[in-house]
């Protein structure tokens, strides 16, 4: 059956009627960009049997319109103005974003009017007083060596409506939202507001998200560096862990919901004896359990590593006092620090001896610039994010899928969480490495 979902068009501004400048540099062979076929789709399954389930004729089948540049643009490079704003938890590549957004449009489009909003969407919102940075190639050089980015960021709701009279005030038509899933349901209400208000201005997300759990985007940008850097720790903690008798070392990582740091950082040190992340549920206690599973593998191999995502095991803090962020999210429990007197308790309880290193480098991981890879990627979802914008898409991501870049409405991107799948193959190769049992019961 046909995901219905998936059938979801990108909304479009109008019709494009503006020669792309890109056009110009490809008569006088200066560039060989190629444009888009946008008759063509990028096609939602990638198997046979997936295509042959949905029982339908190749041109209904669901898929993506491309990302790319257009022949004709919607919006007059010389009277175009642009907004860009951060908003969420720092992640590595924000600022080469900014960058590549900048240079792009300046560049290669000739906008001249690039305004980035201070902190995240209360840059917008008149109360709170944050000046407005004009943006231009000068501005951005070399923000790309640094983490964090130099808009600065916050979380919360702020009312649509004050935001779309900013950019009305300042004649912004094109606003480009770097964030996650609730900045992405921020930028959608904006559109909203300016769809009922008539008005055109282009609202095109770079979605961002370290635990890479945005849907329908294979994925996003920081999340390698993320898990190269926690590799470091998971390093530093198995060295704690050999030099000592019974040494145990314990790292938690990022994974509010998703665990793919975690297996993908374990993986790629291949030290970790145990991997526990929010989508396979685990017993602690009972002969089965995790706790008498570990003190079994530490009294015959002499050491043990564990690596926990964040969200794993919040079930045995439940009757801990919750709150909630500025974005609305429950605030998590601290597992880890739980896990670390638990596994202290059930040794001292034994009388077995215990030394154990617990590490949490969340914030350092967050803070520092993306690695090669991750910068290349931030460049070509900027480059992908100008395009789309300027033929006038809106209410739309870039991300990639199945290695083309492609539009996903902001309102796909925000219907499903993307999780480690407890039977596909990543969580296999991790039972694999760590010979951790499918399950503690």
């Amino acid at each position: 059956m046909v995901d219905e979902r998936a059938q979801l068009e990108v909304k479009t501004l109008g019709e494009s009627r503006i020669d792309s400048p890109l056009a110009a540099l490809l008569r006088t062979g200066r560039t060989t960009q190629h444009y888009v076929d946008e008759s063509d789709r990028v096609l939602l399954d990638d198997t046979v049997s997936l295509v042959a389930a949905r029982g339908v004729p190749v041109d209904e089948l669901p898929g993506f319109e491309p990302g790319g540049p257009r022949r004709k643009i919607f919006f007059d490079p010389s009277k175009t103005r642009v907004g860009i704003v951060t908003c969420g938890g720092l992640c590595p590549g924000l600022n080469d974003v900014i960058r590549a957004l900048v240079l792009e449009l300046t560049n290669h489009y000739g906008v001249r009017r690039i305004f980035g909003f201070r902190n995240g969407y209360q840059g917008m919102i008149a109360r709170y007083g944050r000046s407005v940075i004009d943006l231009d190639a000068e501005t951005v050089a070399g923000i790309n060596e640094y983490g964090g980015t130099i808009l600065g960021t916050s979380r919360g709701n702020q009312d649509p409506n004050e935001i779309v009279d900013c950019l009305e005030q300042l004649s912004v038509n094109v606003l480009f939202v770097i964030g996650g899933d609730g900045s992405m349901r921020g930028a959608l209400k904006i559109a909203e507001v300016v769809a009922e208000r008539g008005r055109r201005i282009a609202v095109v997300g770079v979605p961002k998200t370290i635990d890479n759990d945005i849907p329908y985007i294979e994925r996003s940008f920081g999340f390698q560096t993320a898990f190269a850097k926690a590799t470091e720790a998971i390093r530093a903690a198995h060295v704690e862990a050999t030099a000592f008798p019974n040494g145990i070392g314990l790292v938690q990582l990022m994974g509010r919901h998703s665990g793919f740091i975690a297996c993908y950082a374990a993986l790629a040190n291949n030290d970790a004896d145990y991997v526990l992340i929010p989508e396979v549920p685990f017993a602690l206690d009972g002969p089965g359990g995790f706790l008498a599973h570990l003190r079994d593998r530490v009294v015959d191999r002499g050491h043990a590593m564990i690596v926990v995502a964040e969200g794993a095991g919040q079930e045995f803090l439940l009757d801990s006092a919750s709150s909630l962020d500025a974005s609305g999210n429950v605030r998590l429990q601290d597992f880890g620090r739980y896990l670390r007197h638990r596994i202290a308790e059930d040794f001292a309880a034994a009388g077995v001896e215990a030394n154990l290193k617990y590490i949490d480098p969340s914030y350092t991981i967050r803070s520092v610039p993306a690695n090669p890879y991750d910068s290349v990627y931030c460049i070509r979802l900027a480059h992908a994010a100008v395009h789309a914008a300027m033929a006038g898409r809106t209410e739309m991501v870039v991300g990639r899928w199945r290695g083309r870049f492609v539009h996903v409405p902001i309102a796909l991107a925000i219907s499903s969480r993307n999780l480690v799948d407890p039977d596909g193959d990543l969580w296999l190769s991790v039972l694999e490495a760590t010979g951790q049992p499918p399950a503690f019961v």
